[in-house]
This record gives C-alpha cells, sequence and structure tokens, in this order.
C-alpha cells in the first residue's frame, strides 16, 4: 500500500508527468503504426488497388485508338501489372497475355470471369468493378469493365497478392522496433523531464525557504527554458521586494514604538509631577499643557495610521467639490504663524489669482500640509520654504520646496514608503508622524493626479502634484481687447 501510494505521489510531480507523457506518446505513435503496417494493411493494399484500377481506366479510355491501340496498351499492361483485354462484337481483338503470363482474362476455365464479361457488356453500364476468388489461381482479384464505344469493351484484371506472409515479416520486425522505441523513450523521456524539471524542483526549494521566513535566497536564471528563466526573474524581484518590505517592516515597529513611548513617557512624567507636586498655577498650567500637547501628538500618530489604513484599502471614498486652491494653501499657511514668531521660519507664497479646482478638498489640504511638514523638518539653516502654483493650459501644478541636503538619487523611489529614512538611525520628527509622505501618495494616487519629486544634493528638495486645469484661459480675451484697441485707432 506504501509502495503505491509513493509511486501516485511520484507520478503527480512534473518530473513525473512529463516522462508519463512522453512515454504515452511513444506508445501511441507505435500503436498506429501497428494498425497501419499489420492490421490493415491489406485493406490499405486493396483500396489502393481499386484506386489504380480507375486510375488505368480512363488512361485507356483517353488514350485509346482502335487504328493503333495495340503499342499503348501493351506499355500500359507493362507498367501496371495487370492483364487488359479488348472485346468486339463478343470478340477479342487484343489481350496482353503474351506480356504477362499470369492474366486468365480469355481462358476458357474461368468461367466466372467470362460469366461477368458477359454481364458487363449486357448491362449497358460505362464501367464497373466486381471483386472474385480467381478459379484458376486460386487468389483474390479484381476485374475492371469499361465501355470505349459502342460494342467495344475494355476489361482490366488484377492479382491482389497474398499479403499474409509479409504481415508476419511485418509483425516480427515491428515488435522488435517496439521494444527498442520502448527502451529508447523511457531514456529520453526520463532525461527530458529531468532536465524540464530540476530547475523548478530547485525555485521550489527556495520558495519553501522563503515560507519560513528566510528571505536570504537566490532563484538561480541559467535554465535553457526562456519561460522558467522569466519564473526565476520574477521571483527574484518578488523576493527583493519582500526584504525591502521586512525592513520597513521592522523600521515601522521601531519607529511607531519610538513615537508611541516619547509622549507617553512625557504624559506620564507631568502627570506625576502634577499629582505629587505642590506647584503654582502656572506651573501647574505648563505641565497641564504639556500632557495635553502629548497627547495631540499621539492623536495625530494615530490618525495618520489609521487614515493611510482607509486610503490604501480603499475604503475612504472620495468627496470631489469645486475649491479655491489659492485660498485653501493661505488657510493652511495660518497654522504656521507661530513658527514664524518662535522658531524664525519663512513660507514664501507668492500667488494671488483665484484658482478653482475639483477634488476632496479635505484630503488635498492633508496633502499640501504633510508636504509642508516635510520641507519643514528638512529644509536648510535659512528655514525657508516655498510654494509655487504653476499654470498650463492642462495642469495646475504645487510645487512645494525645501533648502536642505537634498535625497540620493536611488532614495528618491523610495522615500514615499512609510517610515523610510535614508539613514537607518531613526530620527524623531518635529513636526510629523513619518507617514506623511506615503499618506500623499495614496491621496494623490486616489485622485490619478500626477506626482513626484526633484532633489539636488545640497541644494534642496521640490515636492510636487498636477491638477487638472479647469480655469478657463484669459489669453483671447486680452487679445480680443487689443484687437479692439486698435480698431479705435
Amino acid at each position: 500500500m506504501e509502495w503505491g501510494t509513493n509511486l501516485k505521489s511520484k507520478t503527480r510531480t512534473l518530473h513525473g508527468k512529463i516522462w508519463v507523457y512522453l512515454i504515452f506518446f511513444s506508445i501511441l505513435i507505435l500503436a498506429c503504426l501497428w494498425l497501419m503496417q499489420v492490421i490493415f494493411l491489406n485493406k490499405y493494399y486493396e483500396w489502393s488497388k481499386t484506386m489504380e484500377m480507375s486510375y488505368i481506366a480512363e488512361r485507356i479510355k483517353l488514350s485509346y485508338n482502335p487504328d493503333d491501340a495495340t503499342s499503348v496498351l501493351d506499355q500500359l499492361s507493362y507498367e501496371k501489372g495487370v492483364c487488359v483485354e479488348i472485346v468486339t462484337n463478343t470478340e477479342t481483338s487484343y489481350s496482353s497475355n503474351g506480356i504477362d503470363r499470369g492474366c486468365t482474362l480469355n481462358e476458357k476455365n474461368n468461367i466466372e470471369t467470362v460469366l461477368y464479361k458477359r454481364s458487363f457488356m449486357r448491362s449497358g453500364k460505362e464501367k464497373g468493378q466486381y471483386v472474385y476468388t480467381n478459379p484458376v489461381l486460386h487468389n483474390k482479384t479484381i476485374l475492371y469493365g469499361l465501355k470505349l464505344e459502342e460494342n467495344t469493351y475494355a476489361f482490366i484484371m488484377a492479382s491482389l497478392e497474398p499479403l499474409g506472409a509479409t504481415t508476419n515479416i511485418l509483425a516480427s520486425q515491428l515488435v522488435y522496433v517496439t521494444i527498442g522505441v520502448l527502451i529508447l523513450s523511457f531514456i529520453i523521456a526520463y532525461f527530458i523531464s529531468k532536465n524540464i524539471a530540476k530547475p523548478i524542483t530547485q525555485m521550489s526549494k527556495s520558495a519553501k525557504k522563503i515560507g519560513s521566513s528566510n528571505l536570504n535566497v537566490h532563484f538561480d536564471t541559467n535554465s535553457t527554458i526562456e519561460e522558467i528563466d522569466e519564473l526565476a526573474r520574477t521571483l527574484n524581484k518578488m523576493n527583493d521586494e519582500l526584504v525591502k518590505t521586512d525592513e520597513l517592516r521592522r523600521d515601522l515597529m521601531a519607529n511607531v514604538g519610538h513615537d508611541l513611548k516619547t509622549p507617553l513617557t512625557m504624559i506620564k512624567a507631568y502627570a506625576e509631577m502634577v499629582r505629587d507636586l505642590k506647584q503654582s498655577d502656572e506651573k501647574k498650567e505648563n505641565n497641564l499643557n504639556v500632557i495635553i500637547e502629548e497627547t495631540d501628538r499621539l492623536t495625530v500618530l494615530v490618525n495618520d495610521i489609521v487614515n493611510l489604513s482607509k486610503l490604501q484599502s480603499n475604503i475612504d471614498d472620495l468627496n470631489i467639490e469645486e475649491f479655491d486652491l489659492t485660498e485653501c494653501i493661505k488657510t493652511i499657511l495660518k497654522r504656521y504663524d507661530i513658527l514664524k514668531e518662535k522658531e524664525g521660519y519663512n513660507f514664501i507664497f507668492k500667488y494671488n489669482k483665484k484658482l478653482l479646482i475639483k477634488a476632496d478638498k479635505a484630503k488635498l489640504e492633508q496633502v499640501i500640509y504633510n508636504l509642508i511638514n516635510n520641507a519643514i523638518n528638512y529644509t536648510g539653516d535659512d528655514n525657508k520654504v516655498f510654494i509655487k502654483i504653476k499654470e498650463t493650459k492642462d495642469n495646475i501644478r504645487v510645487e512645494i520646496t525645501d533648502t536642505g541636503k537634498g535625497i540620493k538619487p536611488e532614495d528618491l523611489d523610495l522615500i514615499w514608503d512609510r517610515y523610510y529614512k535614508s539613514s537607518k538611525k531613526h530620527k524623531r520628527n518635529a513636526y510629523g508622524t513619518g507617514l506623511g509622505l506615503s499618506i500623499v501618495k495614496n491621496v494623490l494616487k486616489h485622485h490619478n493626479f500626477n506626482y513626484g519629486v526633484t532633489s539636488k544634493i545640497n541644494k534642496g528638495t521640490t515636492f510636487f502634484f498636477d491638477i487638472p486645469n479647469t480655469n478657463p484661459k484669459p489669453i483671447s480675451k486680452i487679445k480680443s481687447i487689443k484687437l479692439n484697441k486698435k480698431e479705435k485707432l
């Protein structure tokens, strides 16, 4: 029972299936060979001879000449190995007996042949065929009758030679051929199946290591089969992404833990101070303010995590409305007035034109807010943050630029990941949770807005996104005014 189970398991593998299919294909070819060369050989021979008789009859009919029939009929009889007889008014005018002594067309003791000839001539048919056993030669014979002219008939006779001996020879030969082909098929099928299955088996073993949380694997791409190479490349790319995801997961846990631990520690410390110490009202108020600020920071962190989760799950639908982009940016910048006063930040935004756009206002505010926070965290010592709007015929581009150290080219595609840091050592942001850019990416993708980043080392970084421009263009109006003035002149 165990052996049968192992065999069944083996035949279910790729190696086993390829091997079985190739063996089955070889057996199918051999079966067809046996059928055609042994079992159906006699029938095929008879069918082939019948078709040949029809062809000979057509040639005789086309080339028959009463004045000179002998040479044509002699040649045809000799080439095809048949007996030909021309009968005119029941008298034989030509017979190929002298050429092929196996002919018995006009022998008087061949009663069955004579009766069929007479029957055909009386029937008035243009042609006819009769298969019977020749009483003279004792073999199977085909007799074909053809009407050439009025009272002139042609008869063609061919012997169906017995193929029993030939069939026996072929059968004995095919036994050896079958044994040889099967042995060769087993060997070839084994090596072919092994060659195809081996790289896939190796990839399967490597994939199992990934399933065991071992990401230090590589899938071989040196196969001679393009599809297997493509699969290996895809798996390598997948593994690289898993490695990055695992690193980001570890960073996320460390960063979230850090961002949660710090405010919780401060909340606890200041709460204990308020409880245990007798303080002035001013001192108590300051301590309580610290507790409130750190609680707000925790709230922001939790909200960012929840918002990001909603965006990535596509469960937070967009509420599209029309609003003024310029006014929206000005409103957001008012939130940073305290940074202007206390820390000397300079937010440069010079754009007063009203720009109506269609988007989810709350989410787009979040995008701009997060990008400004990011610029604050990484701008240079001059504390400058530039906000620009560039309007074209098709798009309105919003750019937010800092004057910091810039981002390395190899990191530009990675900064949109959650908690990604170019340096592995975590640095707690002063005005953010580390999830800002990931939220920006998901909101803009949700809107189908183009977005990106450009950066120069030690010269700063610019984040941008494009909004479809739905504002009417005033250019044509300006031209029309100029034309009107010229007309007045």
